[in-house]
């Protein structure tokens, strides 16, 4: 008897331990901080500053992750706020091209395929404080030095997350030192329109834009090749957009399904109806794409010619 008292006994220790140990460590849904973040960014640091665009000059990527740590540790995951990463902001800022600058909406890896490490553009993701948190995760705890590798709050839970105050920020930052002709490409098959009224773009980053460095933005609205026709030009919340940037005193463009961007596509889609070539193309043109055999029969048959005419030279 006294033994099954002392196991009840036991057994309600434990469940009483476990339920104040989640309480206090206070699970969150989102995951948690990813595994060797710190050898991440500083790699990714270096690796930006060395490879991707030296240009940008020497960095001090130990200082950088300092920075990008304090702003969260130690603190309520629940209450970072944008300013809290200013620091590293400031040791991370540098010049984005004139003309270069490419924002976006609902399409990052086609932006990230697009913009090619800024060979193209400079999207944020081509920046040094962009590329040194894309795709990464963390948060901190309270009264803690420690990282939280087991869960991390998502916006759903609380809007002051490590993750959107960083992000919020580097966007106003984006935002600020973009200048010239502004790009902005968004995804006209995307659920709930192209434009989200209450996204990044809307909330961060128009409104850090500086109306005396812009000469003119122009709009690429870009529908998936597999996705239906939701959003473009002159319709829904594209047009909403048009309105505000107007409202606001830019000179504002607009085009659907962007060439470039819509070759892009077709690289993985060659075979899909929106990838098939004009007709009105011209004949010479069309031929050796649309047979290889066909093309390496007629340069034979061009190179054997000059080869006769040569001959013929020579003989008299």
């Amino acid at each position: 008897m006294m033994k099954s008292l002392f196991l009840s006994f036991l057994l309600g220790s434990n469940l009483f331990v476990n339920n104040f140990s989640e309480v206090q460590g206070r699970k969150w849904k989102g995951e948690g901080t990813t595994p060797n973040l710190e050898s991440i960014t500083i790699g990714r640091c270096y690796d930006y500053i060395r490879v991707v665009n030296p240009a940008v000059g020497e960095k001090n990527c130990s200082e950088l992750w300092e920075a990008f740590r304090n702003a969260f540790i130690n603190k309520d995951p629940c209450n970072i706020l944008p300013q809290h990463f200013e620091l590293f902001f400031k040791l991370s800022l540098h010049a984005i091209p004139t003309d270069k600058s490419l924002f976006w909406e609902n399409n990052q890896l086609l932006v990230n395929s697009f913009s090619s490490r800024a060979r193209r553009y400079m999207a944020l993701g081509d920046t040094l404080f962009g590329f040194f948190g894309d795709f990464l995760n963390w948060c901190g705890q309270e009264n803690s030095t420690g990282l939280d590798y087991e869960s991390c709050p998502t916006a759903a839970e609380c809007e002051n997350n490590a993750v959107d105050a960083f992000w919020r920020m580097a966007s106003m930052t984006y935002a600020q030192h973009s200048s010239g002709v502004i790009h902005v490409l968004l995804n006209g098959s995307a659920e709930g329109g192209a434009y989200p009224v209450k996204g990044f773009f809307a909330d961060y980053e128009i409104p850090h834009l500086q109306r005396d460095k812009i000469s003119q933005i122009d709009i690429w609205v870009v529908d998936d090749i597999e996705g239906p026709n939701i959003d473009s030009c002159g319709h829904n919340t594209v047009q909403i957009l048009e309105d505000r940037l107007k409202t606001l005193g830019y000179s504002v463009t607009c085009t659907d399904n962007y060439k470039p961007v819509m070759f892009l596509l077709c690289l993985d889609n060659p075979d899909h109806s929106k990838c098939t070539l004009s007709s009105s193309a011209p004949a010479a043109q069309r031929g050796p794409i649309s047979s290889d055999r066909g093309g390496s029969w007629n340069k034979l048959m061009f190179v054997s010619f000059v080869g006769f005419l040569f001959r013929s030279v020579l003989v008299y």
